[in-house]
């Protein structure tokens, strides 16, 4: 159920977004957008898909939702629009009069967040309004993370020889929807793949003897990413070193991750850590990560990402060497960088960086 006051606050926000930049109205359709600005909504139908099938229109005094009887009455009552303040204006699924309901109401300066007809497309300087979660959105996530860890963890407990990597990302899809989540990307990748392949699609290759599970999930559109290692046995003492290495770097991108810096310099600050612990270009094969909160990386960061951290804005940085991966959700605060998906049933390590204690996953022995 949706909370009035955060609905409210995101729509004063989008109608302030409106008069700076003097437009009659905003059209959204993306999932993403919808979600937040409904405190959770859900607007899809086909997950594969960005755009979902409804629409809010806002004006400066006046809220509509668009789309066809089919969506009609599930806005009305699952999602409660009326009760959000928006007035449903619904058509026939057969005949499709969804431009020129926003052309009617939304006026001559019509934007919108994507390429609707008409429109000017403002989704890159619109996406911004989402980085700096509410309070609400704060204790959403923190639930989110811990149970992400806790399915990812229980799902990989089960691992034995002889396992298809698909069946782990079967097992874990039961835990997550048995809580309504869903995942938007699942990785798992046994013994040579992980050090063969930075996004290890997962096939019918049985493991042997470790696995990795990386796992983007998602609920109330709002998403969490992290990645497990188990070892069927002992750990080997050289990957032991490395994956705490791995650690180590991705506490060191965390610790610079601080609200009014600019993100570059947390970025930068990794990558002198890869070369401090003997793997300099081992950051060249994979993207870092960066900023996370309704995509699964609002942005990327590089050399040239001009944005500043927000407060309570979220960050999974992903950084990697061949055969080990560290991933974590964490939410950048004005007291420091807090671990929201921390070890739940897994062993943990405290990794020290820039003045930070964090706590993070070691790799199980099973």
């Amino acid at each position: 159920m949706f909370i009035k006051e955060e609905v409210k606050y995101k729509q004063n926000r989008v109608r302030k977004f409106l008069e700076e930049r003097k437009f009659s109205a905003l059209y959204i359709k993306k999932e993403a957008n919808f979600s937040w600005l409904t405190g959770g909504g859900i607007n899809y139908v086909n997950v594969a898909t960005e755009i979902g099938g409804v629409g809010l229109l806002l004006t400066p005094d006046k809220a509509y939702a668009v789309c066809n009887n089919i969506e009609a009455v599930r806005m009305e009552t699952e999602e409660a629009l009326p009760e959000q303040g928006y007035e449903i204006r619904r058509f026939p699924w057969h005949d499709d009069r969804e431009v020129s309901i926003v052309r009617e109401l939304g006026g001559s300066n019509l934007a919108a967040d994507f390429g609707f007809p008409g429109a000017t497309d403002v989704s890159s300087s619109l996406a911004p309004l989402r980085y700096s979660l509410t309070s609400w959105e704060v204790e959403r996530y923190k639930e989110l993370a811990l149970l992400t860890s806790q399915m990812a963890e229980e799902t990989l407990k089960t691992v034995k020889r002889g396992d298809k990597e698909c069946s782990i990302i079967g097992r874990l899809c039961e835990r997550l929807w048995d809580h309504r989540i869903d995942y938007v990307i699942a990785f798992c990748a046994a013994d040579d793949r992980i050090h063969s392949y930075r996004h290890p699609i997962a096939t019918e290759r049985k493991i042997e003897n470790r696995a990795m599970l990386s796992v983007n999930s998602r609920k109330r559109g709002l998403i969490v990413s992290i990645t497990r290692f188990v070892q069927l046995g002992k750990v080997p003492e050289s990957l032991k070193k490395q994956y705490r290495d791995n650690l180590y770097i991705d506490s060191i991108f965390m610790a610079g991750t601080i609200p009014g810096r600019p993100v570059v310099e947390a970025f930068k600050a990794g990558l002198e850590a890869y070369k401090t612990l003997g793997y300099p270009n081992e950051w060249e094969l994979h993207h870092q990560g960066g900023a996370i909160g309704y995509a699964p990386r609002e942005y990327r960061v590089t050399f040239n990402t001009p944005d500043i951290v927000q407060e309570n804005q979220g960050f999974t940085w992903n950084p990697s060497i061949s055969g080990t991966k560290s991933e974590d959700t964490m939410l950048a605060t004005k007291n420091g960088p807090i671990v929201l998906s921390e070890p739940v049933v897994y062993p943990a390590l405290i990794m020290e960086a820039g003045g930070f204690s964090f706590r993070r996953p070691d790799i199980l022995e099973l």
